[in-house]
């Protein structure tokens, strides 16, 4: 029997995208928003003894209630194994404390995501391209966290970007060195990063740019582009060691408020390009942003896992 897709409001485009490449069966579910901000959900469709998908992100506190709710709803009406398929994990940039008292919001949501119950043949949680490589350690119980890599549909969409041309794979500071040259070396291209200064005041400044770019096309890659600042920035140092042009690839497009407008008044980019991994980039796709899809790298990993 096949699988059930369901998933929050947020996703449920890609919910049926990836029920129609693993040949599921969407699942139904009611929702109703009461006028003191609470939310009733019910699971229309009967999952005892299923296999289920749940597809949703964790980018806002309604969010990820919404899919702690609905996993454990799942749970409770008897589904035989549930598999959580995360697109976006929200709070990934908060793995650590930097400053004393503050709080590692992603262990504390891996937290809650771990108290989901167990069902007998197992809970899975898919996670796509975490800022930090140890965020899986967080989930805690039998809850089996795996990271998938969105490889595959980044380097295709940098091949597309660049048409065959050289290039040179970027980044917006050292932190992110390894992982660019990891990929860089995959594609067979250079690989630079920009040098920075934190100043007293909390800002930064580019003190050198690692790589020769004078004259080449330089594509940014980070995980996930927000406000853009630190893009822009990254961008600006290049541009000044004399890239010709310059664009930018991410996994997660958060863009938050004008975002995205700030990074295209800045005339430094001819392209920004970033998966569907969070709904604002479906929102806010055009000509100056490209969004990949990244349900068909999603069912090749729900059909491949044991």
């Amino acid at each position: 029997m096949s699988s059930l897709v369901f998933s929050t409001r947020a996703y449920s485009q890609m919910a049926s995208e990836i029920g129609w490449l693993c040949a599921g069966e969407r699942g139904v579910i009611e929702t109703r928003d009461f006028p003191d901000g609470e939310r009733g959900l019910r699971i229309v469709t009967l999952v005892g003894s299923r296999d289920v998908i749940l597809v949703g992100g964790t980018g806002s506190d309604s969010d990820t209630l919404e899919l702690y709710d609905l996993a454990c709803g799942l749970v409770d009406k008897g589904v035989r194994s549930l598999t959580i398929v995360i697109p976006y994990f929200g709070h990934s940039t908060q793995e650590r404390s930097v400053k004393q008292g503050e709080v590692v919001t992603a262990k504390t949501r891996s937290r809650l995501l771990s108290a989901i119950p167990v069902p007998g043949s197992g809970l899975r949680l898919f996670l796509l391209d975490l800022h930090a490589d140890g965020l899986p350690y967080y989930f805690e119980g039998s809850v089996r966290a795996v990271h998938v890599r969105a490889i595959p549909v980044i380097t295709d969409a940098i091949r597309r970007l660049t048409d065959g041309k050289p290039f040179v794979l970027a980044c917006t500071d050292a932190g992110r060195a390894k992982w660019v040259e990891r990929l860089a070396n995959e594609m067979r291209t250079g690989a630079s990063f920009v040098l920075k200064r934190r100043e007293d005041d909390g800002s930064t400044v580019v003190t050198a740019v690692s790589a020769q770019v004078e004259g080449r096309h330089v594509v940014i890659y980070d995980d996930m582009i927000r406000t853009g600042g630190s893009l822009i920035g990254a961008a600006q140092a290049y541009k000044q060691a004399g890239a010709t042009r310059i664009s930018a690839v991410a996994t997660h497009g958060i863009f938050p408020n004008d975002g995205l407008e700030k990074i295209r008044a800045s005339g430094l980019f001819d392209r920004v390009v970033c998966t569907d991994s969070h709904p604002r980039a479906l929102q806010l796709r055009g000509d100056f942003l490209q969004v990949e899809p990244v349900a068909r790298l999603f069912a090749d990993f729900l059909r491949a896992a044991p």
